[in-house]
Parts: structure tokens; C-alpha cells; sequence
């Protein structure tokens, strides 16, 4: 494997968990208890297949628990991705009205490309903070071409949460919430016919998205059928990898009480530290939002050179905007909000993320942005 040794040392503090959380312990323990007995085919009939069905549907049986969901209503795919776009044009493909989504600009690219590929789309404005309108979503609903609706339970870029089952949609529109940034963190919201996660978020394994459809909703498989346990979804199951995401996920939402409080309180003392930098703009929601993500934007500083300046101190933050190779292009969330789409910072908290660690990233803010303005840090 050429250039791994050569890769350059991993930062001291990692502060990008809303791009993937490291391995919950738990995760880790029943990925490596899987994997000697969950690797053969669950659809056959002999017992090494037995055994991998048994763990397929305990990992079923233990997110639809820890998502107070029904079994039957959990499919395992092979990304966050790939249950965001079944999941959504699930519901265009077994839609009798139209091919119409009504979506929140703000969506995950995952969402918006869905959308591009195999139906229309109707977009909703959101707020300064990245909120949907109120009204708007259900007035755009009303149209005789809509097939769903899609607004995402929390912004995955500035953390605002969205009042996903507060909006009384027309009795056959189906509501399709991407939860990819908050299952397990918070609670399920209401109202969704349709939702998707991601287990990597939650400190499960990467290559594992959970595609969530309810009971009596109206939804085909857009895509080619496959023949495995689970129609919704492709390909060979990845057992072991289920099982991993599923423990993570209970060990998350057991915990999670406590650590949203504990990262929650850890934000509020970086939004208040940042907001006192001058020229510096916090973004999103700073009360109604998940509660170990925050944005800012620096104003006359370039996003990737302030990402790479915190690096260099050892600190591994992500920027708002869209990654693309080794390039930053603007995002299409801040954009929407009406905020800076350049010089942006997003920093999300991991579960055992320290005071002490935290303080470190506030000190080294203005020293930061101080090098960057003058030039010296470029």
C-alpha cells in the first residue's frame, strides 16, 4: 500500500464528527465478534448461513429498538447515501400524483442529486438560520404533481434543527427525512413516511446506512431488484458491519442524554469565544441545533487555508463547504442562509472530546485568524 507510511501524522484533536464519529468501543467489539461468525450468505440453509441470518436480524431487531421503530420496517444498505436515495425516490416511483419533490434549499447534496436524477424539484427558501418558513413547506405541498416532501431533520453543515412533524402535509404527500446527522444523537421526529441514517455518523462502521420505511407507506424499489433478505436494498449484506452499527447505536442513545448535554454546554462556550473575534459570523440556530456541531465564517480569510492553519496546530476541523478533492467549493447551505460561503469553519465534537481540548481550540481562534488576515499563517 504506497504513501501510507508516508501519510503525514494524524492531528491531535479530532473535531469532524459530522463527518464521521471514530469507532464506538462498542461498534468495535461486536464487529470483531461478527466477523467469525456472521460472514456467510443469510439467505442459504445451512448453519454457517443460520448464524449470519441470526445476527442480520438481531441488527435489525436492535436499531428498530433503539429507534423505536418496527423490525420490519429497518433495511441495512451500503451507505448513508445510497438509503437517502432510495428512500426518496422510493416514495417518486410509487407515487400516483407526479414526480415532484418539494425539498428545503438546504439539503444534502445527496438529497438535491436524488432529486436531479429521477424526479422535479420544488425548493422551499429557509431563514438566516437555515430553517424552513413556516407555511411554505405545506403550501408547496399542495401541488397536484407533488410526489414527497424532503427536509431533513438536521442540518448537517450548521446543526439547525428542522420542525420535521409539525407541518400537517395533504393526507397522500409522504414526508421523507434524511436523519443522517442526528440518528441516534436526538430523538426520531414524527410525521416522516421515509427516513435515512448513517451509521458512521454514530460511530458505526463506514459502508452501513439504515433505510427506515414505515409501516402501510406507499413506497417501490426505484432501482433494480436483487435477490437477498431484504428487497429494498442491493447487494451482499455486510453482517458483521450491521451488527457493529447496531451496537453503536444502542450504546449511543443510551448515552446520549448526557453527552448532548456535555457537548452542548462545550459549543455554547465556543459560539460565545468566537463570537467575540472580530469579523466572525456563528451560524445556525444557537439554541434549536445539534448539540455538538458549530459553524462560523471568517470574514477575508480563504476556508481552506484556515482549515489547514488549524491543522497545523493540530486540531482536524472541517469546512461548511463542499469537499472536492483537494479543492473547497462554496456551499450551497450557507449561500441559502445568506451567510459567508468562504473562510468557514465547522467544528463537531466526538463523544470523549475533553474541556481541556476545547479550551485549546478557543485560545488558538484569534491567533489563528490573527496569522491568516496578516498573512503570516498562509
Amino acid at each position: 500500500m504506497h504513501g501510507v507510511t508516508n501519510a503525514a501524522a494524524a492531528p491531535t484533536t479530532y473535531l469532524d464528527a459530522a463527518s464521521s464519529e471514530p469507532l464506538h468501543p462498542a461498534a468495535r467489539e461486536a464487529l470483531l465478534a461478527a466477523l467469525d461468525r456472521g460472514w456467510a450468505d443469510p439467505r442459504r440453509l445451512h448453519s454457517p448461513a443460520r448464524s449470519a441470518r441470526l445476527i442480520l436480524d438481531n441488527a435489525r431487531e436492535a436499531v428498530a429498538e433503539a429507534l423505536g421503530v418496527r423490525r420490519d420496517e429497518v433495511s441495512f444498505t451500503s451507505s448513508g447515501t445510497d438509503a437517502v436515495h432510495r428512500g426518496l425516490l422510493g416514495l417518486v416511483a410509487s407515487s400516483r400524483r407526479g414526480r415532484v419533490v418539494v425539498h428545503s434549499r438546504v439539503e444534502h447534496s445527496a438529497v438535491l442529486r436524488a432529486v436531479e436524477w429521477g424526479a422535479e424539484a420544488d425548493v422551499v427558501e429557509v431563514d438566516g438560520s437555515g430553517r424552513v418558513y413556516d407555511g411554505d413547506l405545506v403550501e408547496h405541498a399542495i401541488g397536484p404533481d407533488v410526489a414527497a416532501v424532503a427536509l431533513q431533520t438536521a442540518n448537517h453543515e450548521v446543526g439547525t434543527i428542522q420542525d420535521v412533524g409539525r407541518f400537517e402535509l395533504p393526507n397522500d404527500v409522504p414526508l421523507f427525512t434524511d436523519a443522517c446527522a442526528s440518528m441516534g444523537r436526538l430523538p426520531l421526529p414524527e410525521g416522516w413516511a421515509v427516513a435515512a441514517g448513517s451509521a458512521h455518523k454514530w460511530g458505526g462502521p463506514a459502508g452501513v446506512g439504515v433505510l427506515l420505511v414505515r409501516k402501510g407507506a406507499r413506497w417501490r424499489n426505484p432501482f433494480p431488484a436483487d435477490d437477498r433478505v431484504d428487497d429494498r436494498v442491493a447487494g451482499y449484506e455486510n453482517v458483521p458491519a450491521a451488527l457493529a452499527a447496531a451496537a453503536a447505536l444502542q450504546a449511543v442513545v443510551a448515552e446520549r442524554d448526557a453527552v448532548n448535554a456535555r457537548q452542548h454546554a462545550l459549543v455554547d462556550r465556543v459560539r460565545a469565544a468566537v463570537a467575540r473575534v472580530p469579523d466572525v459570523d456563528v451560524v445556525g440556530d444557537p439554541v434549536d441545533r445539534l448539540p455538538h456541531l458549530l459553524t462560523f465564517s471568517v470574514l477575508y480569510v480563504d476556508g481552506e487555508a484556515v482549515v489547514d492553519a488549524f491543522n497545523r496546530r493540530g486540531f482536524a476541523v472541517a469546512s461548511g463547504s463542499a469537499c472536492t478533492s483537494s479543492t473547497l467549493e462554496p456551499s450551497h447551505v450557507l449561500a441559502a442562509m445568506g451567510a459567508l460561503t468562504h473562510g468557514n469553519v465547522r467544528l463537531a465534537l466526538t463523544r470523549d472530546v475533553t474541556e481541556e481540548q476545547v479550551e485549546a481550540f478557543v485560545a488558538a481562534v484569534p491567533e489563528v485568524v490573527a496569522e491568516l488576515r496578516s498573512g503570516t499563517g498562509l
